[in-house]
């Protein structure tokens, strides 16, 4: 048990000389700084000594370091004088740790993210790069969480889950905006209360729906969804398929009048258009895709490229599970695992920064080895020309 405590201080001790030497915390220490007070409004006598960017610093250290796999190891580990020196940490006890997370206030960490999404670089390139700039997939995963986690509402009282609703940037490969709710809520509810404007929202048939598209036009974006395929049709104009077009699996394309039946309210209240395309799944059967537009001038095959790339969320949430580690919550309190779920993805965001690159198994690796001292100055450096190489 000592070896075991050795091994884990000599790897966090490592770990933190290295985070700050790399430079892979800086562009977030300002933005924590600004959080700093937060939570310590009670504490008139100023006895407190742990703030809310130690607390988060801490959680960006522990989705660095394998070692550290509990609240407890987190806390074990401000004890080192290292660690202290390094991250600027205090020593903390674990009922101070586990107090924290009923103290600091989880919303405000969605800004430091958002800016920090604002820095990443796109990975889209020629003809894609500039139409589907703004492409914005969204959707929502489910994190298991444990039956005495009351609040986390799901299936049953012995089912419990957390949703982590996701704004995702496919040109730039990060998280734009996030929230947190139990696994039992509306995604298109969730989805209206984060719009915001300019984007291309892209998203599957769980959000189809005619009053979540006004909200998204009146929110000054544009949108597209994937409907089922008896939608009643209003067809104003019929455009021919392109050979362009049809070569990405376009069969059809229409300028609709409106959405819906005739008897039922005009709720979209603007024309539409309908990109119709056809596809095959890995054992060879077709099937058609109906994706509803109200952007008229993006060329079908673009409408249809853009769907395709609605893919990549579904990737990033496997990449937040099973590389990242997200799936193992170190709390079991509401805000506890909000703030976990927000250092997750500014780990990633911090990751395509410093790498100018999506977050990959190989490069997470590389990086924890590098944290941890098996791989060299020399090695990292070469690894990161290589990412940029592989770019160009």
């Amino acid at each position: 048990m000592a070896r075991t405590d050795s091994t884990r201080q000599r790897q966090t001790e490592h770990a933190s000389s290295r985070l700050q030497a790399m430079r892979l915390i800086a562009p977030v220490g300002r933005l924590l700084e600004q959080i700093h007070p937060a939570g310590a409004e009670r504490d008139r006598a100023g006895n407190r000594k742990f703030f809310y960017d130690h607390y988060l610093t801490l959680l960006l250290l522990y989705f660095f370091n394998p070692s550290l796999d509990s609240l407890r190891a987190l806390q074990n580990a401000s004890n080192w004088e290292r660690v202290q020196r390094k991250l600027g940490i205090p020593r903390v006890s674990l009922g101070s740790l586990s107090e924290s997370v009923g103290v600091f206030d989880p919303a405000l960490v969605r800004p430091i993210f958002k800016e920090l999404a604002r820095q990443a670089r796109s990975q889209l390139r020629g003809r894609e790069a500039e139409a589907l700039e703004n492409l914005t997939a969204v959707d929502g995963s489910v994190f298991g969480a444990l039956p005495r986690m009351a609040w986390a509402l799901w299936e049953d009282a012995e089912h419990r889950g957390v949703k982590l609703h996701l704004q995702f940037s496919v040109a730039k490969w990060v998280p734009l905006d996030a929230t947190i709710t139990p696994a039992a809520c509306s995604e298109p509810a969730a989805m209206k209360a984060m719009l915001q404007p300019g984007l291309l929202y892209v998203n599957d048939r769980g959000y189809a729906s005619f009053e979540l598209m006004r909200s998204v036009l009146d929110a000054g974006s544009s949108l597209i969804t994937r409907v089922k395929d008896d939608l009643a049709l209003h067809v104003e104009k019929e455009l021919p398929v392109a050979p362009q077009a049809a070569r990405a699996g376009v069969v059809r394309d229409v300028i609709l009048k409106r959405l819906g039946t005739s008897h039922h309210k005009d709720v979209v209240g603007r024309a539409m258009r309908l990109v119709v395309v056809r596809c095959a799944d890995r054992t060879g059967k077709t099937s058609e895709l109906w994706l509803i537009t109200d952007r008229l001038d993006l060329a079908a095959d673009l409408v249809a490229i853009a769907y395709r790339y609605r893919w990549t969320i579904e990737l990033f949430f496997r990449w937040l599970k099973c590389v990242l580690g997200a799936r193992h919550l170190v709390s079991h309190q509401e805000n506890g695992v909000a703030l976990q779920m927000y250092a997750a993805l500014i780990v990633s965001l911090l990751i395509a920064i410093r790498t100018g690159s999506k977050p990959t198994k190989r490069t997470f690796e590389t990086i924890q080895f590098y944290l941890l001292g098996w791989v060299s100055d020399e090695e990292f450096a070469a690894h990161l020309a290589s990412l940029k190489k592989s770019k160009n």
